[in-house]
């Protein structure tokens, strides 16, 4: 197994068939074979005797920028239609009651706009209202994620980076 510059993971033929085998791979929708000859095999044999099963798809470059690679595949995301017209920088500022805290988060805001997430800061709390909704529980907070308020507002994990005096540089390096 590989992973190419976008983060796309490739596998060989003995990589499918092991997770095939182990149940890791339950879909082959989103599977990325290199080898166009085995790709060309795979789903002649699919064609051939089951026509409900979808192919796999071989392996493409797709050849343009890593920024325009997360663009083209951030408008793809499932977000619903308010989520996607939320003005989710008015939602974090107005989740801060002390100027220590607006200071932070105008600070962390300003970060994930010159790196272009603010798509994502609206799909994560699309994400976390929904686990909230459905009961999903998930992690306390793990790795350099946790120095960032702005993901502590939304509820991403449950460390006050103001409390513990984590930098946001930590994050976002």
């Amino acid at each position: 197994m590989r992973t190419d510059k976008y983060g796309q993971i490739i596998l060989d033929k003995d990589e499918i068939f092991a997770g095939l085998y182990s149940g890791k791979i339950s879909s082959l929708t989103d599977l990325l074979i290199e080898d166009p000859e085995l790709v060309k095999e795979f789903n002649q044999s699919l064609r051939s005797n089951y026509d409900q099963i979808p192919q796999i798809k071989e392996y493409i470059d797709p050849e343009i920028t890593i920024e325009d690679f997360d663009s083209k595949n951030q408008q793809q995301w499932y977000m619903p239609k308010e989520y996607n017209e939320f003005d989710i920088e008015t939602w974090i500022t107005e989740q801060c009651d002390t100027d220590i805290k607006i200071e932070r988060v105008q600070a962390e805001l300003k970060l994930f706009r010159q790196h272009n997430m603010i798509d994502l800061l609206k799909y994560i709390k699309y994400l976390v209202d929904t686990m909230r909704e459905h009961k999903i529980v998930w992690g306390v907070g793990r790795g350099s994620s946790v120095a960032s308020y702005v993901l502590f507002l939304i509820g991403v994990h449950k460390i006050d980076s103001i409390k513990y005096e984590l930098n946001i540089e930590e994050f976002l390096r």
